[in-house]
């Protein structure tokens, strides 16, 4: 059985890269201002940043339509015997309900796989989903194991300032002037399919430690599956600084570095870095 595996662009993989490993990411529409882009597609994510950087708006994004996602699953099921299509998560987003309405006319050859993640730890779990593609596993087999999967795969990021939340509306005004003056980082993980801020600490080199410490104490890395990292903005150095002092220890290879997309990068802004992997 040959399956097609289809997600949304909040996975963070560019489109070229999409194309190499043989998935379709669907892009997110969001406007920033008055002008709507596609998300990995008329803009990149370091041209958003600039944006994000440069003009004082805030993205509004809209979520993929059951009918785009009934196109998608037509056009595949042409090649394909089978599709199982992955959604970030539905305590985010509506993608998850828009693929699972578009699934009503195939249920017998469409599976959805809420991922309850978004960021690298979507990412990985869906280079997961290309591991148990190439291994021959049916769209039912590969479901059954990225469930098992989600019980294993962990995510950590430290935000460079709280002004992006507050911008978002996720936080006061006051509590983000008084965090950024303090040098306050916020230490995210994603728990129960939705942000979850673990700590607070003042100051890079601590966030530094903060995240050694969530890797050091969360379980042996499993080195056999997908890991990824990366940062926000337009400049790695601080995702860079973390791997040369602490992180490459956990890692027999090179780890892939991407940049964060909109989902996260909205609420990050940039100078955020993050990292994904599974546990043994």
């Amino acid at each position: 059985m040959t399956v097609k595996i289809i997600c949304d662009s909040a996975c963070d993989i560019p489109q070229e890269e999409g194309n190499k490993l043989g998935i379709q990411i669907m892009p997110l529409r969001y406007l920033l201002g008055e002008q709507e882009y596609l998300d990995g597609v008329t803009i990149s994510n370091t041209e958003f940043y600039e944006k994000l950087e440069n003009e004082d708006v805030f993205p509004k994004t809209s979520q993929i339509t059951p009918f785009q996602y009934e196109r998608a699953y037509k056009e595949a099921l042409k090649e394909y015997d089978e599709v199982l299509c992955m959604t970030m998560s539905s305590g985010v987003s509506g993608c998850f309900q828009s693929a699972s309405i578009a699934r009503e006319d195939y249920e017998d050859k469409v599976m959805v796989f809420d991922s309850r993640h978004f960021c690298f730890s979507y990412t990985v779990l869906v280079k997961y989903a290309v591991m148990l593609r190439d291994q021959g596993l049916n769209v039912k087999e590969m479901y059954e194991k990225l469930t098992e999967a989600l019980k294993k795969v962990r995510i950590i990021a430290a935000f460079d300032t709280l002004e992006y939340l507050r911008k978002g509306g996720r936080i006061p005004g006051a509590v983000s002037v008084i965090g950024n003056s303090l040098g306050i980082k916020p230490i995210i993980t994603i728990t129960d399919g939705k942000v979850d801020v673990i700590k607070l600490v003042r100051g890079l080199k601590k966030s530094y430690v903060s995240v050694n410490d969530y890797m050091a104490c969360g379980g042996e890395i499993d080195l056999d599956m997908p890991y990824v990292c990366g940062y926000t903005g337009t400049s790695s150095s601080r995702m860079d600084n973390f791997m040369n002092d602490y992180g490459n220890k956990y890692f027999d290879k090179e780890v892939e570095e991407l940049v964060v997309g909109t989902t996260v990068g909205s609420y990050a802004g940039p100078g955020a870095y993050s990292l994904a992997y599974f546990v043994k």
